[in-house]
């Protein structure tokens, strides 16, 4: 019957699996929905920011104020900005944002990346939507140089730079160069923008605290689920003008929300639990990458990328199909309780696939002898004959 699934059955079956598993080492936590909100009303009332409890009795906020004004308050200064709007989704934010400065700037090409999220994950919105032209200043699996920059021959309104670059492998530039590239934006008279959905744990790798960071963009998105466990929900920070217009575009863009207090308390629950902890994940994803890694040494075409992981996401590569690798995933839980990775996708080279690895609360649990052992189990189980399903 197995042999029937297709692809899109055995992702969901896996997913389904290791909602059910006893111990797994990456993913979000599986929860029910009556879980997770029993979950934001206890930690909401311990709360540092807004005093525990007594946010609780405050009334819900109504079209961006109350605790939505607070969030955002927070936001701007965290990362070191004058003002910070809040949006419901992190792609209405960089539309917005990247709309503003081509109207201030009065230029409509904004330099990215093609492996950017504005060009994967976003259905070109920025050029359909929004009416700009994008202009690639380099296509190698990196955030660009000063020295890309510079050999573009137009102009350019605005720079977007990704921190890390996901679909690269959770990339980061060293920090000279990311001022370097900065700074050859400014002289060109470009706005500096930073798509910083995971900016939260970059700053680990860059030992330096969040607002150095933003110093060097004009606008910094954030995002308050990919790293924090919020609901949902994302941030932008800037100059208190650039905020303004922000929020008047918010509203054209349907982003002007009656209630948000939900998302915004599962927003500032991430700021006060798990922005603390962030350094720690960042440390044992390095454990966790050296003990995948080890496997390699025995396992051809098995490899972690980068090594050593420059945030707590990284990608693993096996030298077996996506499909298989679902299947082994979903049997070894059946059989072991234990569930490794969430996804698995089609590599580059036929017969191989790959994962993010996400390094959070339930990896802190393994040791490196688990971790390699346990996917040696997962390899076995996808060679050909080596299931029994």
């Amino acid at each position: 019957m197995e042999d029937q699934l297709s692809g899109n059955d055995l992702v969901t079956d896996l997913r389904t699996a290791l909602r059910g598993c006893a111990r797994r080492l990456s993913g979000a936590p599986a929860t029910t929905m009556g879980e997770s909100l029993s979950a934001l009303v206890a930690r909401a009332g311990e709360l540092v920011g807004g005093d525990g409890g007594a946010l609780l009795d405050e009334r819900p906020d109504v079209y961006g104020d109350g605790v939505v004004a607070m969030l955002e308050r927070r936001v701007a200064d965290l990362l070191g900005k004058p003002a910070a709007a809040y949006f419901p989704t992190g792609t209405m934010v960089q539309q917005v944002a990247l709309r503003c400065w081509a109207l201030e700037t009065g230029s409509d090409v904004l330099a990215t990346h093609p492996l950017s999220h504005l060009e994967v994950h976003e259905r070109h919105a920025y050029r359909d939507l929004t009416g700009l032209r994008g202009v690639w200043p380099t296509a190698e699996p990196r955030n660009p140089t000063a020295a890309d920059l510079r050999s573009i021959a137009e102009p350019f309104g605005t720079l977007s730079v990704e921190l890390p670059l996901r679909d690269a492998g959770f990339l980061l530039p060293e920090w000279d160069e990311l001022a370097a590239v900065a700074d050859a934006a400014h002289k060109r008279g470009a706005r500096v923008h930073f798509d910083g959905a995971r900016l939260w744990e970059s700053a680990v790798h860059y030992a330096r605290p969040l607002s150095e960071v933003a110093d060097l963009a004009d606008s910094v998105y954030v995002s308050f689920y990919k790293s924090l466990g919020g609901v949902s929900g994302a941030a932008v920070a800037g100059p208190e003008e650039f905020v303004a217009g922000l929020k008047e575009w918010r509203h054209r863009y349907g982003g002007q929300v009656f209630q948000q207090w939900p998302t915004v308390l599962s927003a500032l629950i991430g700021l006060d639990r798990e922005l603390p902890r962030l350094p720690e994940y960042v440390a044992h994803a390095k454990t966790v990458a050296a003990a995948l890694a080890e496997v390699g040494a025995d396992v051809r075409g098995v490899r972690v990328h980068p090594e050593p992981p420059h945030t707590h996401q990284f990608r693993l590569w096996v030298p077996f199909d996506a499909r298989a690798m679902r299947r082994a995933g979903i049997e070894q839980i059946a059989q072991t309780g234990t569930g490794l990775f969430e996804r698995w996708a089609p590599g580059q080279a036929p017969g191989t696939a790959y994962t993010e690895v996400t390094a959070a609360t339930a990896a802190l649990a393994w040791k490196p002898a688990e971790i390699s052992a346990a996917l040696r189990d997962l390899l076995e189980r996808a060679e050909p004959g080596g299931s029994e399903a």
